[in-house]
């Protein structure tokens, strides 16, 4: 009997009503004994459903009273969805379970309820503040530091001053870390380290309140239960059983408030996907969730791989994708099994710029609502907030509402404000010259460099002003004759044009702002090298960790969508321009324009497609280059023991049929194999040299080698 079953002797294995209707793998985790259990949870795998019923059950069975349970997550709305489901299925199930009285809430609202409770014991008289909005203090601090800072500096060294807290680094250890890291600072490190040292002296206030800001709270939270006996026994004596959510997001100072929470037990139940880690810009680190059975040997580990959310083919293509990753997240990774009925295969689409992109995108979108899809049903999802611009013209032109979610439409932004009012100065004033030229040289005191600056939101407000310039460029092309007045004039009819946010409308959003929700129909677009990956983790090179997290913004992008798919890129900014842009390295070899010797109507690609490198995007000159899919210089991450498998069956299966050993498979397809993992046959028969006769030969034998190593379910 393994170690699993054994300890579930511990918990009642008859069906109940906290375990109708879930699958083997939901069930193995709800009934899993209390103690340390890791849920390795896919997209749309059911992981809520799962952790809500596992709280049930628990409480239900009398392993631990309901108010001695404290859920965390990551947002306020995920904090809900918990506490909604958790007063549901108490109503549903009729048990006597009382988990409504569990806590549910985010890391930070958890604390700020205990160091309230906790801080005149730890403290004494000395009165605290919470710090609603960091931008004042760092502002003064660098002042402080002789620095002239710009709102937009402001806001980037309040973000460093986050992730360094976040990290858990101090001012004196910052500009290592920084560096360690390959972190682009807003500005010399050196500086942001005096900025940082001076917001936490301002925070002291002359009449002794101490200002506390939101990573504060985690701190001072997780100090007072490491320092004070007293202050931790009774803080362990209310709190006997945790859970986290998506502890993939977990930063080290969030780690450390829940190790002091649970000092030397291991009630803890934490749900996550490596293949979804999104937010290391902000100090998000996996390697908790990947190291949680070294730190408890006696973990129940259970994988959560079947897809309740999307088809088949959608769930094909998002392990497709995740199948090239690299690193150490690779090892959890999770091959999905969709068990909806089947639906239409993704699309892939090139367009030659991104005005025929946003329009085919605005013509499919019309035909879907035309067949019945709801408009609130459908998503374009892109990677920054700045490529919204032309999808809410090309949507507005098409008369389809939508809503821009996790940002403002293009003509709300504050930069796009402050440009439009600095154009109209310069018309007043009689500014000559040729326009594109005019309209930079305003823009320029506005954030609009040759190269775009260091720090997020400088480099946003970049991204705006670029393409605020270039569809400048585009209106001149378009009427050569225009000056500046006329610019302004077709500048305010477009801002007018679009429509405020209707709750029906398709959303606009940015990849990060899609996470946790989902769709039946999303289009993916500007699929581009410089875009997705962004030229910024590119700049890292091209296996670096910057660009493994761009891959997982992808998959995360692709599992978004129940039903429809669409992938999309354009060769050329503006129309008539020179193509030079080159499709994802993500779709190398994925997207059927991009399979090696694809042909017919490509444009400049016409004669043929080169298959290029899923690692660099470099053409690939040999055979065995284009079956591996990576140049012989990239790193592969071949699975050695799949492979010994694999040529194991080969030779057996070469020896019944009588045949050579490379008659079966070559050497450099079996790599293949061992490197992308491949969990169905259309992942399979996208390796080339495994054509239709072959997947039916050997198809079944070796995914079934390939399941049965890397643990994929059926």
């Amino acid at each position: 009997m393994s170690a699993t079953a054994a300890k579930m002797g511990s918990m009642p294995l008859t069906a109940s009503p906290l375990t109708a209707g879930l699958d083997d793998k939901q069930r193995e985790a709800v009934l899993a004994p209390r103690g340390p259990v890791c849920v390795l949870a896919g997209a749309g795998t059911g992981k809520t459903r799962t952790i809500t019923h596992r709280i049930a059950q628990l409480v239900a069975h009398g392993h631990v009273a309901a108010h001695q349970v404290l859920a965390v997550t990551f947002t306020q709305r995920a904090a809900g969805e918990m506490r909604t489901r958790l007063r549901a299925l108490h109503a549903a199930t009729g048990t006597d379970c009382a988990v409504g009285a569990v806590q549910a809430s985010t890391f930070h609202a958890a604390a700020h309820r205990q160091l309230r409770y906790f801080w005149p014991r730890v403290v004494g008289d000395t009165g605290w503040q919470l710090l609603d909005s960091k931008f004042a203090v760092v502002a003064r601090a660098a002042n402080r530091a002789g620095l002239q800072v710009s709102t937009d500096d402001v806001r980037d060294l309040a973000a460093e001053i986050e992730w360094a807290k976040a990290s858990l680094v101090g001012p004196e250890q910052y500009a290592q870390a920084v560096a360690a890291a390959g972190r682009d600072a807003p500005c010399d490190a050196a500086q942001v380290a005096a900025v940082y040292s001076g917001y936490e002296t301002l925070k002291t206030r002359r009449d002794g309140v101490v200002l506390l800001d939101f990573d504060d709270l985690l701190l001072y939270t997780a100090a007072a239960i490491e320092n004070d006996a007293c202050v931790a026994e009774e803080f362990r004596d209310r709190y006997r059983c945790f859970v986290v959510d998506e502890y993939q997001d977990v930063t080290p100072l969030q780690q450390r408030l829940l190790s002091a929470w649970l000092g030397e037990r291991d009630d803890l139940t934490v749900v996550g996907d490596a293949n979804q880690t999104i937010y290391s810009f902000a100090g998000a680190s996996p390697r908790f969730l990947l190291g949680f059975s070294r730190q408890f040997p006696d973990a129940t580990v259970v994988r959560l791989e079947r897809d309740y959310r999307s088809t088949p083919q959608v769930v094909s293509l998002a392990n497709r994708v995740i199948a090239g990753a690299h690193g150490r997240a690779v090892g959890s990774r999770l091959q999905l099994v969709g068990q909806r009925e089947p639906g239409p295969e993704p699309s892939f689409h090139e367009y030659p710029d991104e005005v025929a992109e946003a329009a085919g995108v605005a013509r499919a979108i019309s035909r879907l609502i035309s067949a019945g899809t709801p408009p609130a049903d459908i998503a374009v999802l892109y990677r920054i907030n700045a490529q919204s611009e032309v999808y809410e013209e090309a949507l507005t032109e098409a008369g389809i509402p939508y809503q821009v979610r996790g940002g403002e439409g293009f003509f709300s932004r504050q930069e796009v404000k402050q440009a439009l009012l600095a154009l109209q100065r310069a018309a007043d004033r009689g500014v000559e010259g040729a326009l594109p030229e005019v309209v930079r040289a305003q823009l320029a005191p506005l954030g609009l460099t040759n190269r775009p600056p260091a720090g997020s939101r400088a480099r946003e407000r970049w991204e705006t002003l670029t393409a605020l310039a270039e569809l400048v460029d585009d209106e001149v092309a378009r009427r050569p004759g225009l000056d500046l007045h006329g610019l302004l004039a077709e500048l305010r009819l477009r801002a007018d044009a679009r429509h405020p946010p209707v709750l029906q409308g398709v959303t606009l959003a940015s990849l990060h702002a899609a996470k946790g929700l989902e769709w039946d129909a999303v289009f993916l677009v500007g699929l581009t090298d410089g875009t997705l990956p962004i030229s910024h983790a590119l700049a890292h090179g091209p296996a670096s960790d910057a660009v493994e997290e761009e891959r997982r913004l992808l998959y995360v992008g692709i599992t978004r969508a129940r039903v429809h798919l669409a992938l999309s890129w354009a060769l050329s900014r503006a129309a008539g321009g020179r193509q030079t842009r080159k499709p994802s390295r993500f779709l190398n070899g994925i997207a059927p324009q991009l399979q090696p010797g694809a042909r017919a109507g490509r444009g400049r690609r016409g004669r043929g497609a080169t298959a290029h490198c899923r690692i660099c995007n470099a053409p690939l000159t040999t055979s065995a280059a284009v079956v591996l899919r990576r140049c012989d210089t990239c790193a592969g991450d071949v699975d050695e023991p799949l492979l010994q498998q694999l040529k194991q069956w080969r030779w057996q299966t070469a020896q019944r049929q009588n045949v050579p050993a490379f008659v079966v498979f070559s050497d450099n397809t079996l790599i293949a194999i061992a490197e992308s993992r491949p969990a169905d046959a259309a992942a399979l028969v996208a390796i080339p040299g495994i054509g239709a006769r072959k997947l039916e030969l050997y198809g079944a034998d070796v995914l079934r080698l390939v399941r049965r190593r890397c643990g994929f379910t059926r």
